[in-house]
Formats: structure tokens, sequence, C-alpha cells
């Protein structure tokens, strides 16, 4: 939408703000197709951005779709090969999106589209080789996919001379720590150090409350940790993580405004001894998963919904104390097995409980209980930058609910948040 507005304001077009900025689905009628909307039927579904709209574009453009309250939602100028979308293309909740982006990729642009992963996979294996050279490095081992992939990525091309260190900051769900050893070992085959760090960030988390100050407090820990740890390897050169591109937007860019910094992206201190490697930051998570299976990697680790970097910590509402971990592990756990035991859990992209700051009055065993109310969140989605909430079934919540509220103590209420992102984000903090 930014790009269109911009191109309409420099060409003498009009723009105008609707004081509204909320995302919606909206019906878009196509008038005229033109090369970019060809093949597509005559009303598609746009998922757009209501706050600034085109009223009129600029000369030599005509107006190839519309809804009721976007006037022109597509332009074109054909013979300047100028076009403009006022929704997006590249989300999984515009219909025919992908098609749209075929006909600008492949008819207009003239790409011939041979790219593959197996490309990716020997690219990014050259690039590594060819900037490490003879140094050493270091992986931030964090069990998700992404930094497995990254890690396996970079043992592929540089081997014995990668050591991951995991780090288990007291922030993991239950059994995590088992079983990133176990899988690690067995998959991976390469260098392994692990280090119980939990004492350490939850004193540094001692009574802070506000998000971001988690995230870089946790993230800027990783770092003092590695190179705790680095230090009794030798020299080391190079820190390898596993950033995505929605790691990068979400944490701000020049041009885009920070939604929440990722540990991995806006934690990181402005000296550290690590040069990074993040062979992955050009990719959404959907491209991490086929990388990974080129790779090799069991479904176990490829198909495990994402994980974020600070872990528990930004799913505990306020300021983090271990009994709220406890809690939260438990139920967490709890939803995760009955998700799994319901075949859903592969058809989910996350599924997960937050426990927010708030107590309330139950009733356990016919006595009065003022207790912890936790929220699951479970979402849909194709690339984590837009989610919609995911429709469970009823009988599956109940079940997930009489046995959270029943075999966590200090919980008494179980609330499913129905919200999508946009206007929320996946997770809380």
């Amino acid at each position: 939408g930014y790009g269109m507005q911009l191109m309409v304001r420099t060409l003498g077009g009009k723009v105008f703000s609707t004081k509204k900025q909320w995302f919606s689905k909206a019906t878009l009628h196509i008038k005229n197709k033109g090369n970019l909307l060809k093949g597509l039927p005559s009303r598609i579904i746009g998922w757009m951005n209501e706050g600034v709209l085109v009223q009129e574009p600029p000369a030599g453009f005509s107006i190839l779709a519309g809804s009721s309250t976007c006037p022109v939602a597509a332009m074109a100028d054909e013979k300047r090969k100028l076009f403009g979308l006022n929704f997006h293309p590249e989300v999984a909740h515009t219909s025919q999106g992908t098609d749209i982006l075929k006909n600008f990729l492949y008819d207009i642009c003239g790409f011939r589209g041979d790219w593959t992963m197996e490309s990716f996979i020997g690219e990014s294996v050259s690039s590594i080789k060819d900037r490490v050279k003879d140094s050493k490095a270091v992986c931030g081992l964090s069990g998700g996919v992404d930094s497995m992939v990254a890690a396996l990525l970079t043992h592929k091309a540089i081997g014995d001379q990668l050591t991951c260190i995991f780090v288990d900051h007291g922030l993991l769900r239950k059994g995590e720590v088992e079983q990133v050893k176990e899988i690690f070992e067995k998959t991976f085959r390469a260098k392994l150090r692990t280090v119980d760090a939990s004492a350490e960030f939850l004193k540094l988390l001692h009574n802070v409350a506000d998000p971001e100050e988690k995230r870089k407090i946790i993230g800027s820990h990783f770092i003092r940790v590695f190179e705790r740890e680095a230090s009794s390897l030798g020299k080391i050169d190079f820190l390898v993580q596993g950033t995505l591109y929605t790691d990068v937007v979400e944490s701000g860019t020049a041009a885009a405004a920070t939604i929440k910094s990722h540990h991995n992206v806006g934690g990181l201190p402005e000296r550290m001894p690590f040069e990074l490697v993040e062979p992955l930051r050009q990719l959404f998570k959907d491209e991490v998963r086929e990388v990974g299976r080129l790779l090799g990697l069991p479904d176990g680790i490829i198909l495990r919904q994402p994980f974020p970097g600070p872990g528990l910590a930004i799913r505990v509402l306020g300021p983090v104390t271990k009994e709220k971990l406890d809690i939260l592990r438990e139920a967490d756990a709890i939803v995760t097995e009955e998700i799994k035991n319901a075949g859903l859990y592969e058809e989910i992209w996350q599924s997960f409980v937050v426990l927010p700051e708030i107590k309330s009055v139950g009733v356990k065993g016919d006595e009065r209980t003022y207790d912890y109310a936790v929220v699951l969140r479970a979402v849909e989605s194709k690339d984590g930058m837009t989610a919609d909430w995911a429709r469970l079934p009823y009988d599956l919540l109940e079940k997930i609910s009489y046995r959270v509220v029943n075999e966590v103590p200090q919980v008494n209420r179980f609330l499913y948040d129905l919200t999508p992102k946009p206007p929320a984000t996946i997770e809380w903090e």
C-alpha cells in the first residue's frame, strides 16, 4: 500500500487519509484485469490497511480493481510497466494473491522461476565457507527449527569449526532441555555444549515488567553467556543465529516501525566480539522448514511450532518468577498434549498458554480460591506475518480447560483468545 501511495503522490494523483488504522478483509471487484490480474475471477478477497487510500490515480493509469471503501485497490500503467496494489497479495488472507505475484514476476518482469531451495542451500553453504574460512564459530542453539537449520547449514559448510551452545535460561517449555539434547546429538552429530544459566536470567528479570526490556535483557545476556562459554573454546570469530525475515521486520527497519524487538535482532549489544552469521535472514518460516527437510531433519523437529527466543518470559505477563514459570509450563504441556492427541498439532501454526497478571475468585473442592487465569492462544498462519485464530473444536477446548484447572493447582479459570494478527501479534508480548 505505501508503495502505491508514494507512486500516486509522486506522479500527480491524489491520496487521502481515512483516519482508520486497521486491517480488514475486503471484497475486491475487478474492473480491468490487464496483465497483472489476468486469469482471476471477477471478485477476490484482499487483505488491506484502510488508513490511507488512493482517491484518484495519476494520468496514464487505469483502475484494475476497487472495493466499497477503497475505489482504487489496484492500478496499472501498462506502457510504463508501473503497477500498484492497496492490498497485500503475499498473505494467506488474500485469495489468488499467489496468482497475482506470479503474473507480475513471470509475465511482466520476465523471471523464469528456476530458483529452488536446493539453490539456496548451495549458495548459503558456499557463502558461509567463503566468509568464515578457517575461523571458528558458535551457534546459539535453542532447540527450535530456526536455530537447528541455521546450525546444520553452518555445520555443512565448516564442520567441526562450529560449536553449538545450548543455554538453558530457565524459560523453556516442560522437558525441552532433555528433548533438545537427545534430538540434537542424534541428528547433528556436531559439537554441543550445554549450560544451565537459569538462575542468572531469573535474577536479571526480577521485577521487570516491560516486554521490550525483557527481550533486550534476555538477548543481551545470551551474548554474555556465549562470550563466557566461548572464551574456553579458543578464538571465536563468528556467532550463528537463526534470525528469520519476520524477526527483522517486526524489530523495525530504517523505514518501518518496531512492533516488538526480537532477542536476535533488537537485543544485541552494540559491541560484541563476534561477527554475525544469519543464513536464514531472508527466509520465512515455511521456507526454513523446507530447507530443514532437504537437509534431512526429522519431522519431529521440522514441524515443531515456533517458539520465541525469550521463551516463557514473554508469555508470563508482567514480572517473571519461578512460580509463574512452573504454572505456565504445566498448563502449556497439557495444551500441547491434547492438541497432538486430537491430531491438530501440525495444522496449527502456534498453540500455547499465556499467564496474565490477573487472578479471579473460583471454587475448588467446595473451597473458595483466588487464583490465576490462563489464556490459550492458538492461531493458523502461513508465514507468521498475519494469522487468524484457530477454530478448535468445542469438545477439545472443554477437555483442555478441564485438565488445566484441575491439574494445575494455581489456576481456576481458562480463556481462549479470538484475536487475529493484525491487530494483535501472535505473542502477547
